[in-house]
C-alpha cells in the first residue's frame, strides 16, 4: 500500500512540534545541563572579540608591546577558545543523550501501540510502512534534538549577545544589521513554503521504498519462480526515481534560499560596515580594534543565522516524520476488547449463535452462522475459497470484532473472558506456521518460563517431532533461521504442533494445518493430529477432505452460509455440495 502525502499545515506543524517537545520533560536534568553549558559557550564566544579589541586598541595601536601583557593576553585568548570548545562539547553531548532518550521513548511507545492494534489495521497498512516509521522517521527526529536544538539554542544565544555587543560598540551599525532581518525572515518564509511539500513527499516515497523492499524480499521465491524480476525492478526504480526527483526539488530550494542567500547577506553587511567606516570612521573616531570587533560580531551574528536556517530543513523533515509517528501512536484500531469478568474456561464447549460479520461494513462474509461443539468433539468446516471458513476462526480468535450474534465458551460470552484466559486455553495451528529466529526449544516454549525443557521434549515426542529433532546438530538447541526456512513444511508443522501441546490448550483450532504437507508426511501429521485432538474441543478448517472424515460433524460453507452439515457418511448420502467436492478430490468425476 502506498501512503498518501498529506503534508501538515503550518498550524499543524506547530502543534506537532509542541507535542514532541513534551517528550523532553523526562530528561529535564540533561536539558538544563545542555542549556547552561551552551549559554556559557555563547558568553565565551562573545568575549573573544572584546579581548582582541582591547589588545589591538590599547597595545598594538599604541605600540605598547609589554612582553608580560602580550603573553597574558595570548593565554587568556586561547584559554577562551578552549573553554568554548569544552562548553560546546558538554552542551552538545547532553543534547545528544536527550535526543536518543526521546527516540527510545518514541520507538517504545509506537511499538507498544503496534502490538495492541487489530488485524484490520495490518490488513490496510503495509509492514514496510510501519518499519519505516519506527526506523527512518524516528532517526530523523533524533537529528532535530541533537542538531537543531543545539544549533537553535546556542545560535539564538549568540545572535542576541552579538547584536547586543554591536549596539554597545556602535548604535548605527546595530541598526544597519537589524535592517537585514526582514530579508532573512522572507527567505525563511519562502523556504518553508516551498520545501514542506517536497519533504512530506520524500518521507512518503521512502516509506513506499521500504514497503517494496520488504514485500519483494518476503516474496522472493514467487518473484523468481514466475520470472517477475524485471517488473519488480522496474516498479522499484520508478518509485526510487520519484524519491530522487522530490529530493532534487528540495535540494534546489535548500541550496538557493538557505546558505548561499544568507552568505550573500553577510557579504552585504560587510560592505555596509566598510562603507560606513570609510565615510564616517574618521569623524566618529572609530578605532581599528572596534572595527575588528564589529566584523567579528557581525560574523557571529550571521554564521549562527546560517546554521539556524540550515537546521530549519532538518526541523522541517523531523516535524513531518513526527507527524507520521504520532499517527501510529494515536492509531486506535485496536484488537477487540475483552471485558475480563474473571470467567474461567473449564471444559471448552463452544457455541456460535446467529453470528454475522462483515470486514468492510457493507458485504457480509458470514451470515447467521450457528453451531455447537462439546469437549472432546471435532467439527470441521469445508468450502470453496472465500466461503467464510477462515472468518469463523478470525472471530473466534478475537482477531476481529463482531456485532451481530453471539459466541459462547462454556455458556459464557467470549467477550467476557480476559485475553490471557482466552489464549491460554486456545491452541492455534496455521497452514503456514511461523518460526522465530532462535532455536527449536525457544520456538516450542515461546520463551515461557512456565514450560520446562523436559516438557518441551515431552510435547515434541507426543506429536512425533522428537524423531527428527533429536537427529539435528545440538538437538533442541539447533538454530532456527528466519521463518524456519531450513526445515521442510512438515517439520515446521510438527514444531508448531509441539508448541501448541506444550501450552496445554483445552481448545484446538486447526486452520488447514495439513494443506502444505506432502503425502509422505501427511500420515505422520495425521497421527499427531489424532493424538492432539483427543480430549480437546477441536475446530478444523480443511482443504483435504480426507483429513476430516472422522469429525463428529462437518459443516459445508458457501458464500458465508452453512448449506450442509453432518458426518462424512451422512453428507455423502445427501449427494449435495460436499459429495461433489469429495468426488472431485478423489478423482471419481
Amino acid at each position: 500500500m502506498v501512503e498518501k502525502n498529506n503534508t501538515p499545515t503550518a498550524k499543524e506543524q506547530w502543534k506537532i512540534f509542541k507535542r514532541l517537545i513534551k517528550y523532553t520533560n523526562k530528561y529535564k536534568i540533561l536539558l538544563i545541563t545542555a542549556l547552561i553549558f551552551l549559554f556559557f559557550n555563547t558568553i565565551v564566544r562573545a568575549l573573544i572579540p572584546q579581548v582582541a579589541k582591547e589588545f589591538i586598541d590599547n597595545y598594538i595601536g599604541n605600540n605598547n608591546f609589554n612582553r608580560n601583557i602580550v603573553i597574558f593576553t595570548v593565554i587568556v585568548y586561547y584559554l577562551l577558545f578552549l573553554l568554548e570548545a569544552i562548553f560546546y562539547y558538554v552542551g552538545g553531548i547532553s543534547f545528544a543523550k536527550l535526543s536518543y532518550g526521546v527516540i527510545k521513548d518514541l520507538r517504545n511507545e509506537s511499538f507498544r501501540n503496534v502490538q495492541k492494534l487489530g488485524m484490520k489495521y495490518f490488513d490496510n497498512t503495509s509492514s514496510g510502512s510501519i518499519v519505516s516509521r519506527l526506523t527512518n522517521d524516528t532517526e530523523s527526529i533524533s537529528n532535530m534534538f541533537s542538531l537543531v536544538f543545539s544549533n537553535f539554542i546556542s545560535g539564538t544565544f549568540l545572535i542576541l549577545v552579538s547584536l547586543y555587543s554591536i549596539f554597545i560598540l556602535d548604535v548605527t551599525v546595530g541598526f544597519l544589521t537589524l535592517s537585514l532581518l526582514p530579508i532573512i525572515f522572507i527567505f525563511m518564509y519562502y523556504y518553508r513554503k516551498l520545501s514542506v511539500k517536497a519533504v512530506g513527499g520524500m518521507r512518503s516515497k521512502l516509506s513506499s521504498i521500504n514497503s517494496k523492499l520488504a514485500e519483494s524480499i518476503e516474496g522472493m521465491s514467487i518473484i523468481q519462480s514466475f520470472r517477475q524480476e524485471d517488473r519488480i525492478i522496474e516498479d522499484f526504480e520508478k518509485t526510487n526515481k520519484e524519491y530522487y526527483t522530490l529530493y532534487l526539488k528540495y535540494l534546489r530550494v535548500d541550496s538557493l534560499l538557505l546558505r548561499p542567500a544568507l552568505a550573500l547577506l553577510k557579504m552585504i553587511a560587510y560592505i555596509m560596515l566598510l562603507m560606513y567606516f570609510g565615510l564616517r570612521g574618521e569623524v566618529l573616531g572609530l578605532t581599528a580594534g572596534t572595527m575588528y570587533a564589529l566584523i567579528q560580531y557581525i560574523n557571529r551574528f550571521f554564521n549562527p543565522m546560517i546554521d539556524l536556517t540550515q537546521s530549519f530543513s532538518t526541523l522541517q523533515t523531523s516535524v513531518v516524520s513526527a507527524e507520521r509517528i504520532f499517527k501510529l501512536i494515536d492509531e486506535k484500531d485496536y484488537e477487540p476488547i475483552q471485558l475480563d469478568k474473571n470467567s474461567i474456561i473449564k471444559e471448552g464447549n463452544i457455541e456460535f449463535k446467529n453470528v454475522s460479520f462483515s470486514y468492510n461494513g457493507e458485504v457480509d462474509v458470514l451470515k447467521n452462522i450457528s453451531f455447537k461443539v462439546n469437549k472432546g468433539e471435532t467439527i470441521a468446516f469445508v468450502g470453496h475459497t472465500g466461503s467464510g471458513k477462515s472468518s469463523i476462526i478470525n472471530l473466534f480468535m478475537r482477531f476481529y470484532e463482531f456485532d451481530r450474534g453471539d459466541i459462547f465458551i462454556d455458556n459464557v460470552n467470549i467477550k467476557d473472558y480476559s485475553r490471557a484466559e482466552l489464549f491460554n486455553n486456545i491452541g492455534l495451528v496455521l497452514q503456514d506456521p511461523f518460526l522465530y529466529h532462535g532455536n527449536i526449544e525457544d520456538n516450542i516454549r515461546l520463551f515461557s518460563n512456565n514450560i520446562t525443557s523436559e516438557e518441551v521434549v515431552e510435547a515434541a515426542k507426543f506429536v512425533d517431532a522428537d524423531s527428527f529433532i533429536s537427529k539435528l546438530d545440538n538437538s533442541y538447541k539447533h538454530k532456527v533461521t528466519e521463518r524456519g526456512s531450513t526445515f521442510s513444511s512438515g517439520q515446521r508443522q510438527l514444531i508448531a504442533f509441539a508448541r501448541t501441546i506444550a501450552h496445554k490448550p483445552k481448545i484446538l483450532i486447526l486452520d488447514e494445518a495439513t494443506a502444505n504437507i506432502d503425502s509422505e508426511t501427511e500420515e505422520l501429521i495425521q497421527n499427531s493430529l489424532r493424538k492432539m485432538r483427543k480430549g480437546r474441543t477441536t475446530i478444523a478448517i480443511a482443504h483435504r477432505l480426507s483429513t476430516i472424515q472422522d469429525a463428529n460433524c462437518i459443516y459445508v460453507l458457501n458464500k458465508g452460509e452453512i448449506v450442509e452439515s453432518g458426518t462424512h457418511e451422512e453428507l455423502l448420502e445427501k449427494k449435495g455440495m460436499y459429495y461433489k467436492m469429495y468426488r472431485l478430490q478423489t478423482g471419481m468425476m
